[in-house]
């Protein structure tokens, strides 16, 4: 039994989500609640709300008990790249690229 929550479109770059997710791959979600609360990062806030709605979804669909729950698989994909100029001196332009990222985080039953 397993229920998984995607975000998509976050408009923050694979890498710096992936630090996050790294933290709390394979822990009990109650564990990974309290890591991602006090982690000084933007991507944080973004992996919290989709681990809640994981949760959320095995508890309603699934029938299971939030207590027993851990994070089994979390990852990051990359999404569309929105490419922005800027300009720069003698009349250049920079290429700036945006990128965007598909975050999943899949919740088990620990048996």
């Amino acid at each position: 039994m397993e229920a998984k929550a995607i975000a998509k479109y976050i408009r923050m770059s694979t890498r710096k989500i992936a630090i996050v997710l790294d933290l709390i791959r394979g822990k009990n979600v109650n564990e990974a609640y309290a890591i991602l609360q006090y982690t000084p990062k933007d991507a944080a806030d973004v992996v919290y709300k989709v681990l809640k709605s994981a949760v959320a979804n095995a508890e309603n669909n699934l029938n299971a008990d939030s207590a027993s729950l851990y994070v089994a698989e979390a990852y990051a994909n990359q999404g569309p790249t929105l490419k922005r100029f800027r300009p720069h001196a003698q009349g250049r332009a920079f290429r700036i690229k945006k990128r965007t990222s598909h975050v999943t985080i899949v919740v088990k039953e620990r048996a």
